[in-house]
């Protein structure tokens, strides 16, 4: 019963699009550039498009924006049913009207990543974005925000947990779990997915909730 059920919560969680939305080309120089019917990436020196390969072994998909005025960035763990190539616009707005730097990513099995969607895969997903984040563009702990929309509230709290110096975490539109989107259980059980409502309490840092005022107070309730 359980692993059927948590079977049944995965397949609810994961809608990549298909077809992907964008494709990636290379320009003269070698760098990698978006190409979709939503945007068109050629010549923006301020964005930058890399795979990065995580401890899963997928090839994912990240794409950083710069602001040259940004003290801090958002690390954006976009909702189902998107890949970068939708986000492309949204990523670069926000980027330049909060003065942020920006990394968005594609999980496994969505856009142009290799592999398949996973409650596991995207957190080694989230992992390597936030690796690349360190080590390529020099960010500290302290000066990132996580940013996750509706299932990528799960990798975005996991991650949470395990860094106690973030800036801060907003949540999108999240699930408390697979199965409470599905069923209205008031306990968690071991083969659910994404429990968030459980890792909420654990994360050191103030936290903003997006979502309809009855699901906040359960949040906040639980939390307390």
């Amino acid at each position: 019963m359980g692993n059927a059920t948590s079977s049944m919560a995965s397949r609810f969680a994961f809608f990549p699009p298909d077809p992907p939305s964008y494709n990636l080309k290379s320009d003269d120089g070698g760098k990698l550039r978006i190409s979709s019917e939503v945007c068109d990436h050629r010549e923006d020196d301020e964005v930058e498009v890399m795979k990065v390969v995580t401890k899963r072994g997928n090839s994912i998909v990240c794409m950083y924006v710069k602001n040259k005025r940004a003290t801090l960035t958002l690390l954006y763990s976009h909702g189902n049913a998107a890949d970068i190539g939708h986000m492309y616009p949204i990523f670069t707005q926000l980027s330049l009207h909060l003065r942020l730097n920006l990394m968005g990513y594609d999980y496994s099995g969505y856009g142009q990543s290799s592999g398949k969607a996973s409650e596991q895969d995207t957190y080694a997903d989230i992992e390597a974005a936030y690796r690349c984040l360190k080590e390529k563009f020099g960010v500290k702990e302290e000066d990132i925000i996580l940013y996750g929309q509706s299932v990528g509230s799960g990798p975005t709290l996991e991650l949470a947990t395990r860094l106690p110096r973030l800036r801060a975490v907003i949540l999108h539109s999240p699930i408390m779990s697979g199965l409470r989107v599905m069923y209205p259980v008031k306990k968690s059980f071991w083969f659910d997915i994404y429990k968030n409502i459980d890792k909420i309490p654990l994360v050191n840092c103030p936290i903003l909730v997006i979502h309809k005022r009855n699901v906040i107070g359960e949040w906040c309730a639980h939390a307390s």
